[in-house]
Protein backbone atom coordinates (compact mmCIF):
# COMPACT_ATOMS: atom_id res chain seq x y z
CA UNK A 1 0.00 0.00 0.00
CA UNK A 2 2.90 2.36 0.77
CA UNK A 3 4.18 1.91 -2.78
CA UNK A 4 0.78 2.88 -4.19
CA UNK A 5 0.62 6.01 -2.03
CA UNK A 6 4.17 6.99 -3.02
CA UNK A 7 3.37 6.39 -6.68
CA UNK A 8 0.26 8.54 -6.42
CA UNK A 9 2.09 11.36 -4.64
CA UNK A 10 4.97 11.40 -7.13
CA UNK A 11 2.51 11.30 -10.04
CA UNK A 12 0.66 14.25 -8.52
CA UNK A 13 3.90 16.22 -8.14
CA UNK A 14 4.82 15.57 -11.76
CA UNK A 15 1.40 16.86 -12.83
CA UNK A 16 1.92 19.99 -10.70
CA UNK A 17 5.09 20.82 -12.64
CA UNK A 18 2.86 21.52 -15.64
CA UNK A 19 1.77 24.82 -14.06
CA UNK A 20 -1.21 26.63 -15.52
CA UNK A 21 -3.50 29.63 -14.94
CA UNK A 22 -4.68 28.42 -11.52
CA UNK A 23 -1.10 28.31 -10.24
CA UNK A 24 -0.40 31.89 -11.28
CA UNK A 25 -3.79 33.03 -9.99
CA UNK A 26 -3.02 31.66 -6.52
CA UNK A 27 0.46 33.15 -6.41
CA UNK A 28 -0.93 36.51 -7.46
CA UNK A 29 -3.65 36.24 -4.81
CA UNK A 30 -1.00 35.54 -2.15
CA UNK A 31 0.93 38.64 -3.17
CA UNK A 32 -2.16 40.87 -3.29
CA UNK A 33 -3.45 39.77 0.12
CA UNK A 34 -1.85 37.52 2.75
CA UNK A 35 -0.33 34.07 3.06
CA UNK A 36 -3.54 32.83 4.69
CA UNK A 37 -5.56 33.99 1.67
CA UNK A 38 -3.17 32.02 -0.52
CA UNK A 39 -3.47 28.94 1.68
CA UNK A 40 -7.28 29.17 1.68
CA UNK A 41 -7.08 29.26 -2.13
CA UNK A 42 -4.78 26.23 -2.09
CA UNK A 43 -7.29 24.34 0.07
CA UNK A 44 -10.03 25.24 -2.43
CA UNK A 45 -7.98 23.93 -5.36
CA UNK A 46 -7.13 20.75 -3.46
CA UNK A 47 -10.81 20.22 -2.62
CA UNK A 48 -11.78 20.55 -6.28
CA UNK A 49 -9.04 18.11 -7.25
CA UNK A 50 -10.44 15.58 -4.79
CA UNK A 51 -13.94 16.13 -6.17
CA UNK A 52 -12.66 15.47 -9.68
CA UNK A 53 -10.65 12.45 -8.51
CA UNK A 54 -13.72 11.01 -6.76
CA UNK A 55 -15.82 11.42 -9.91
CA UNK A 56 -13.03 9.86 -11.96
CA UNK A 57 -12.86 6.80 -9.69
CA UNK A 58 -16.65 6.50 -9.95
CA UNK A 59 -16.38 6.58 -13.73
CA UNK A 60 -18.21 9.90 -14.28
CA UNK A 61 -15.48 10.85 -16.74
CA UNK A 62 -17.00 8.47 -19.27
CA UNK A 63 -20.23 10.50 -19.19
CA UNK A 64 -18.34 13.74 -19.82
CA UNK A 65 -16.80 12.26 -22.96
CA UNK A 66 -20.18 12.57 -24.70
CA UNK A 67 -19.87 15.24 -27.44
CA UNK A 68 -22.80 17.45 -26.37
CA UNK A 69 -21.77 17.53 -22.71
CA UNK A 70 -18.13 18.06 -23.59
CA UNK A 71 -19.03 20.94 -25.93
CA UNK A 72 -21.24 22.70 -23.37
CA UNK A 73 -18.85 22.36 -20.45
CA UNK A 74 -15.93 23.37 -22.63
CA UNK A 75 -17.60 26.62 -23.69
CA UNK A 76 -18.79 27.50 -20.17
CA UNK A 77 -15.40 26.84 -18.59
CA UNK A 78 -13.63 28.93 -21.25
CA UNK A 79 -15.98 31.87 -20.69
CA UNK A 80 -15.41 31.64 -16.92
CA UNK A 81 -11.64 31.91 -17.46
CA UNK A 82 -12.08 34.94 -19.72
CA UNK A 83 -14.42 36.59 -17.18
CA UNK A 84 -11.95 36.06 -14.34
CA UNK A 85 -9.19 37.59 -16.45
CA UNK A 86 -11.26 40.66 -17.34
CA UNK A 87 -12.20 41.23 -13.69
CA UNK A 88 -8.55 41.07 -12.62
CA UNK A 89 -7.44 43.60 -15.26
CA UNK A 90 -10.36 45.97 -14.67
CA UNK A 91 -9.58 45.95 -10.93
CA UNK A 92 -6.30 47.78 -11.68
CA UNK A 93 -7.03 51.53 -11.61
CA UNK A 94 -5.55 54.70 -10.07
CA UNK A 95 -7.81 54.20 -7.05
CA UNK A 96 -7.29 50.46 -6.86
CA UNK A 97 -6.42 48.94 -3.48
CA UNK A 98 -3.24 47.50 -4.89
CA UNK A 99 -1.66 50.95 -4.96
CA UNK A 100 -1.92 51.27 -1.20
CA UNK A 101 0.53 49.37 1.01
CA UNK A 102 -2.05 49.48 3.82
CA UNK A 103 -4.75 47.85 1.73
CA UNK A 104 -2.29 45.43 0.21
CA UNK A 105 -2.45 43.15 3.25
CA UNK A 106 -6.23 43.21 3.71
CA UNK A 107 -7.62 39.69 3.82
CA UNK A 108 -10.82 38.11 2.63
CA UNK A 109 -10.47 34.39 3.22
CA UNK A 110 -13.94 33.53 1.98
CA UNK A 111 -13.42 35.47 -1.25
CA UNK A 112 -10.00 33.86 -1.76
CA UNK A 113 -11.44 30.39 -1.23
CA UNK A 114 -14.48 30.91 -3.45
CA UNK A 115 -12.58 32.56 -6.32
CA UNK A 116 -9.97 29.77 -6.41
CA UNK A 117 -12.71 27.14 -6.09
CA UNK A 118 -14.76 28.56 -8.97
CA UNK A 119 -11.73 29.03 -11.20
CA UNK A 120 -10.57 25.46 -10.65
CA UNK A 121 -13.96 23.80 -10.92
CA UNK A 122 -14.64 25.69 -14.17
CA UNK A 123 -12.72 22.93 -15.94
CA UNK A 124 -14.84 19.83 -15.22
CA UNK A 125 -13.33 18.07 -18.22
CA UNK A 126 -10.33 17.52 -15.95
CA UNK A 127 -12.36 14.55 -14.73
CA UNK A 128 -11.80 12.96 -18.13
CA UNK A 129 -8.05 13.40 -17.66
CA UNK A 130 -8.13 11.78 -14.22
CA UNK A 131 -10.28 8.96 -15.56
CA UNK A 132 -7.74 8.30 -18.32
CA UNK A 133 -4.87 8.44 -15.82
CA UNK A 134 -6.55 6.00 -13.44
CA UNK A 135 -7.36 3.65 -16.31
CA UNK A 136 -3.72 3.72 -17.40
CA UNK A 137 -2.51 3.04 -13.86
CA UNK A 138 -5.02 0.24 -13.39
CA UNK A 139 -3.75 -1.44 -16.55
CA UNK A 140 -0.06 -0.68 -15.97
CA UNK A 141 0.10 -1.67 -12.30
CA UNK A 142 -2.98 -3.84 -11.99
CA UNK A 143 -4.65 -1.50 -9.45
CA UNK A 144 -8.09 -2.45 -8.19
CA UNK A 145 -10.65 0.28 -7.39
CA UNK A 146 -9.67 0.32 -3.70
CA UNK A 147 -6.02 0.80 -4.64
CA UNK A 148 -6.98 3.57 -7.07
CA UNK A 149 -8.66 5.38 -4.18
CA UNK A 150 -5.39 5.48 -2.22
CA UNK A 151 -3.54 6.45 -5.39
CA UNK A 152 -5.98 9.33 -5.92
CA UNK A 153 -5.75 10.52 -2.31
CA UNK A 154 -1.97 10.70 -2.57
CA UNK A 155 -2.11 12.44 -5.97
CA UNK A 156 -4.47 15.06 -4.57
CA UNK A 157 -2.21 15.57 -1.55
CA UNK A 158 0.57 16.58 -3.95
CA UNK A 159 -1.54 19.60 -4.95
CA UNK A 160 -1.73 20.75 -1.33
CA UNK A 161 2.01 20.26 -0.72
CA UNK A 162 3.21 21.84 -3.97
CA UNK A 163 0.93 24.88 -4.01
CA UNK A 164 1.18 25.36 -0.25
CA UNK A 165 4.98 25.41 -0.45
CA UNK A 166 4.92 27.85 -3.38
CA UNK A 167 2.54 30.22 -1.56
CA UNK A 168 4.59 30.12 1.64
CA UNK A 169 7.87 30.79 -0.17
CA UNK A 170 6.43 33.65 -2.21
CA UNK A 171 4.80 35.22 0.84
CA UNK A 172 8.16 35.28 2.64
CA UNK A 173 9.69 37.14 -0.32
CA UNK A 174 6.73 39.48 -0.72
CA UNK A 175 8.10 42.43 1.26
CA UNK A 176 10.90 42.88 -1.27
CA UNK A 177 8.54 43.00 -4.27
CA UNK A 178 7.62 46.55 -5.48
CA UNK A 179 3.92 47.46 -5.56
CA UNK A 180 4.27 48.46 -9.22
CA UNK A 181 5.41 44.93 -10.01
CA UNK A 182 2.32 43.59 -8.23
CA UNK A 183 0.12 45.71 -10.49
CA UNK A 184 1.91 44.37 -13.55
CA UNK A 185 1.58 40.83 -12.22
CA UNK A 186 -2.15 41.32 -11.77
CA UNK A 187 -2.46 42.44 -15.40
CA UNK A 188 -0.22 39.59 -16.58
CA UNK A 189 -2.24 36.92 -14.76
CA UNK A 190 -5.51 38.43 -15.98
CA UNK A 191 -4.20 38.45 -19.55
CA UNK A 192 -3.03 34.86 -19.18
CA UNK A 193 -6.50 33.77 -18.09
CA UNK A 194 -8.13 35.61 -21.01
CA UNK A 195 -5.71 34.18 -23.58
CA UNK A 196 -5.99 30.68 -22.16
CA UNK A 197 -9.79 30.92 -22.13
CA UNK A 198 -9.92 32.26 -25.70
CA UNK A 199 -7.65 29.48 -26.97
CA UNK A 200 -9.82 26.87 -25.28
CA UNK A 201 -12.98 28.52 -26.61
CA UNK A 202 -11.53 28.61 -30.13
CA UNK A 203 -10.70 24.91 -29.97
CA UNK A 204 -14.17 24.12 -28.66
CA UNK A 205 -15.86 26.14 -31.44
CA UNK A 206 -13.71 24.35 -34.02
CA UNK A 207 -14.74 20.93 -32.71
CA UNK A 208 -17.09 18.89 -34.94
CA UNK A 209 -20.68 19.32 -33.78
CA UNK A 210 -22.54 16.22 -32.52
CA UNK A 211 -25.06 14.87 -35.00
CA UNK A 212 -28.58 15.94 -34.04
CA UNK A 213 -30.55 14.28 -36.76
Amino acid sequence: MAAIILNGFLTGLILQIAIGPVFFFILNLSLQRTILDGLFAVIAVTLVDYIFITFAVLGVGKLLEKPRIKLTLGMVSSLVLILFGIIMIVSISPSSQINSPKNLIESNYISSFISAFLLTISSPLTIVFWTSLFAAKAIENGYAQKQLIFFGIAAGLATLVFLGSAVTLLSIMRTSIPITLLSLLNIAVGSLLIIYGMIRLYKIVRMPRPYSG
